[in-house]
C-alpha cells in the first residue's frame, strides 16, 4: 500500500454511502459473502470492461450491518482506463450498482492521498430510542430500541470521562499486533424532538467494536444500571468487562471522514503509520 499511484496509473477518490443491512461488512471475504467492497469492485470491472479487478482502499472498514453516509475509498486505475471512462464513470456505476450502495463522487485524488492513512478523523453516529412504543417502522433498520428510559445528561457526564488519548483495550476486540491506543475527540449525545437519541462519536481512528462497546457502556449508565463514573473505571482497568455489551450494528452509521489540506497529506500518512504509545508507557 503506497501513498502515490504507481507509474501509469491514476489514484481516484470515491465518496460513497450504503445501507449495511444486507452486507457482511465492507471487506471482501472468503465464501462468497456479500460485501460492499465486492459489489463496488465488481461494478468497476464491469463498467470499465476490464479483465482485472481494481482493488479499493477504504477509510474505515465497517462491520456487518453497519451503515455509511460519508465513506471514502480510493482506487488506482490505469491511465487509459481513467481517460476513457472518467466522464461517464459515475453514471455508469449508478446503473450497475445495487440500490443499497451508491457512489456520489469520483475524482482524481491529490498527490499523496490515501483514503485510510490520510484521514485525521472519522465521525460516527449511533441512534437509539427509548420510546415505549418502540422504533418507527420506517427507521427500524437504523435505530436501536432500548426498553428502559434513558437519562441523556447522565450519559453525557459519563462520556466526558472517556475523551482524549487512551488505551481503549477495554472497549476493543483485540487483534494481534494492533494497538488499541486512540484519541477520542468527541462523544456526545442529544435527544431529538422525535425521541431519538443520537450519539456523535469522533476519533482519529477506531479499533474493532470500539464505538458499539462505548455505546453499550453509556446505555447502562443512561438506564440507571451503572453510575456515571463506571465507563471511565472500565477504561482505566484496561481489560474487557463482561458487563459491557457490544450493541447491535444497525444503529451505527459512518457519517463523515476528515482529511487535512493537500500539502499536509504526506506528513499525515507517515504519522498514521507510526505505532502509538502513551506517555510514560515505555518504548516498543
Amino acid at each position: 500500500m503506497t501513498d502515490e499511484a504507481a507509474p501509469g496509473t491514476v489514484r481516484v477518490r470515491l465518496d460513497l454511502s450504503y445501507d449495511g443491512t444486507d452486507f457482511s461488512g465492507w471487506a471482501k471475504q472468503a465464501g462468497g459473502r456479500r460485501t460492499v467492497q465486492g459489489e463496488i469492485e465488481d461494478a468497476l470491472r464491469t463498467v470499465t470492461r476490464s479483465q482485472r479487478t481494481y482493488e479499493l482502499t477504504v477509510a474505515g472498514r465497517t462491520d456487518a450491518g453497519v451503515h455509511a453516509r460519508g465513506q471514502v475509498a480510493h482506487v488506482d486505475l490505469p491511465d487509459e482506463v481513467w481517460a476513457e471512462h472518467r466522464e461517464k464513470l459515475l453514471k455508469r456505476l449508478a446503473g450497475r450498482l445495487p440500490k443499497d450502495v451508491r457512489v456520489w463522487s469520483v475524482a482524481e485524488a491529490p498527490s499523496g492521498f490515501n483514503a485510510r492513512f490520510s484521514a485525521v478523523w472519522r465521525r460516527y453516529a449511533y441512534r437509539v430510542t427509548d420510546l415505549p412504543g418502540g422504533v418507527d417502522p420506517l427507521l427500524r433498520g437504523h435505530v436501536l430500541w432500548h426498553d428502559w428510559p434513558l437519562d441523556v445528561d447522565a450519559m453525557n457526564a459519563a462520556a466526558e470521562r472517556l475523551l482524549g488519548e487512551h488505551d481503549f483495550a477495554a472497549y476493543c476486540k483485540k487483534r494481534e499486533g494492533a494497538t488499541t491506543i486512540r484519541t477520542l475527540q468527541e462523544l456526545s449525545l442529544v435527544r431529538g424532538d422525535d425521541g431519538i437519541v443520537t450519539a456523535t462519536v469522533r476519533a482519529d481512528a477506531f479499533c474493532h467494536n470500539m464505538v458499539r462497546s462505548l455505546i453499550g457502556a453509556l446505555l447502562f449508565v443512561g438506564d440507571g444500571h451503572r453510575p456515571s463514573d463506571w465507563p471511565g473505571k472500565v477504561l482505566a482497568a484496561g481489560v474487557r468487562d463482561s458487563a459491557v455489551h457490544v450493541v447491535r450494528p444497525h444503529g451505527l452509521t459512518l457519517e463523515e471522514v476528515g482529511y487535512p489540506a493537500d500539502e499536509l497529506l504526506a506528513a499525515r500518512n507517515k504519522e498514521a503509520r507510526n505505532k502509538r504509545t502513551l506517555p510514560g508507557s515505555g518504548c516498543c
